[in-house]
């Protein structure tokens, strides 16, 4: 699919399925297109141009899912980034893309520590683009 080899982070699980959905599944917050290498030559307009994230949102079959080890700080709350009322509409759909990205380039931008205080790895792997 159109979203086939792109990172994202389980929003919500749903092991049992739905009754719309009736087999395991899970709705995610993904990167849809990551930001893009940025040198200091280059001017404030084309940073923030290359800054840009484009995120997606979407109900997916664990079957297609492919977990890594990564796993993403408390403080970018997943859970809290998608919700089924938004799935519902175009509307919520747009709206929470809208969250998404917000939040994903603030965290893309200011990495959060980890214990040793360097930035996180899991979100510097959200970051870059899958190569394979």
């Amino acid at each position: 699919g159109r979203y086939a080899g792109k990172k994202a982070i389980v929003a919500k699980a749903f092991d049992e399925g739905t009754r719309q959905r009736p087999f395991g599944h899970c709705l995610v917050a993904g990167v849809d297109k990551a930001p893009l290498k940025v040198t200091k030559r280059m001017s404030k307009k084309k940073i923030t141009k290359r800054q840009r994230v484009k995120p997606f949102v979407k109900y997916v079959n664990y079957n297609h899912v492919m977990p890594t080890r990564y796993q993403v700080p408390a403080e970018v709350q997943p859970a809290a980034m998608v919700t089924d009322q938004q799935m519902e509409s175009p509307d919520g759909r747009i709206e929470a893309k809208k969250y998404v990205k917000k939040l994903l380039q603030e965290k893309f931008l200011q990495p959060p520590a980890d214990k040793s205080g360097r930035p996180s790895k899991d979100v510097m792997y959200l970051r870059k683009k899958l190569r394979f």
